[in-house]
Formats: structure tokens, C-alpha cells, sequence
């Protein structure tokens, strides 16, 4: 199972010069329902929303969304091992509890202090 964060998503979305290799795509997908909001706001920040809106649907159709529940969100007010943003904060917590619950979950990330604390949590981090 692969966490898949923003950085993953928008850089598949709006086709980066880093990308994701197309076979995280074939595999099953998670993230918090965060990522929804996250594509969105770009997508309609960008003024895409005619040329990027059906790819933004089938993205997000690939990824199983997970709600973001009083305790995950609890968790995300806590310390993490380095200090990383606020939205990372509940895409970590999500993974946490997703690694925790079923051991074999990889986070997908571009992002160095989200890897860092994935990497101190135990939690294993995608080849990217």
C-alpha cells in the first residue's frame, strides 16, 4: 500500500519535471481525504480548472481516501520528530495510523522533512 502526499499527486497532476514513476500508480493508493482539498485549491488557484478538472477526478479516483478522524487529527497536534508543516502534520498522522494498523504502507513523498520524520516513525518511504 502506498500513502500517496501532495507532492506526489500535484507533481503527477501538472505533469513536473519530477515525477512519480507510473508503477506507484498501479498499486493500491492511500491518502488522507486531505489530498482532495490540496489538488483542488491548485487546480482552481492555477485558473486550470477546464483543462485540469477530469484528470484532477481520475487522480483522485486512484487514491482511497481516509477520513481525517478525531484521533488521527489529535495525533497531528502532537510533536513529530522534526518539525514539518501543517498539512504534512495530518498526512504524517494518517500514515502513522495507517502504518501502525497494518504494517505495510509506504509514503510516497517529494517532500525532505516529511521523509525525515516518515524515516523516525519507522514508517517506510517510497522510491521515488
Amino acid at each position: 500500500m502506498i500513502y500517496v502526499d501532495s507532492s506526489i499527486a500535484l507533481a503527477r497532476l501538472f505533469f513536473e519535471a519530477r515525477t512519480p514513476p507510473d508503477r506507484i500508480w498501479t498499486r493500491q493508493l492511500v491518502s488522507s481525504k486531505l489530498l482532495k482539498y490540496e489538488i483542488w485549491n491548485r487546480v482552481h488557484a492555477y485558473g486550470l480548472t477546464d483543462s485540469h478538472g477530469e484528470s484532477a477526478r481520475s487522480l483522485l479516483a486512484l487514491v482511497d481516501m481516509i477520513e481525517m478522524t478525531d484521533s488521527v487529527l489529535a495525533r497531528a497536534l502532537s510533536p513529530f520528530p522534526n518539525q514539518i508543516r501543517t498539512l504534512d502534520a495530518v498526512h504524517l498522522a494518517t500514515a502513522e495510523y495507517l502504518h501502525r494498523r497494518d504494517g505495510a504502507l509506504e509514503l510516497a513523498t517529494y517532500d525532505k522533512r516529511l521523509t525525515a520524520a516518515a524515516a523516525a516513525l519507522g514508517i517506510p518511504v517510497a522510491e521515488m
